[in-house]
């Protein structure tokens, strides 16, 4: 399991934008800044988690980012999944070795990659903060 670079971004991001709710909207150029994270690569990461209902955007001049919902309702694992895709198991190792190779190994993995997700859902970004 390798958790991308985005998906860093993407939690700095959220993590900004909820830490500074209070003020209103964020704008991305003030996070860009804030992390040293291009605009453009900003930008399609914000707009990842808006399609996941982590984030609502506002067109315009005034425009920006605030959270859908509360920081504490929102998860590490919705934030990974949206800007990584589903945290699920790719090994199929059975099915490349033709059966000849024991499935404990995509057991352990799959188990293993179970106790991440359920690591991850506990995680809330409000907790993130500190």
């Amino acid at each position: 399991m390798k958790i991308s670079r985005s998906t860093g971004y993407g939690l700095l991001a959220a993590g900004y934008i909820a830490k500074n709710e209070k003020d209103g909207i964020v704008l991305s150029q003030t996070i860009s800044k804030e992390y040293n994270i291009p605009l453009e690569y900003l930008l399609k990461i914000l707009q990842q988690l808006v399609r996941a209902n982590l984030l609502r955007s506002k067109r315009g001049p005034r425009g920006g980012f605030v959270l859908a919902k509360s920081a504490s309702k929102i998860t590490m694992l919705e934030i990974i999944e949206a800007v990584d895709g589903p945290m699920m198991s790719q090994l199929n190792l059975d099915e490349h070795s033709k059966g000849r190779f024991s499935n404990k190994a995509e057991k352990a993995y799959e188990n293993g990659l179970e106790a991440a997700r359920t690591v991850y859902q506990r995680v809330s970004l409000s907790s993130l903060l500190g």
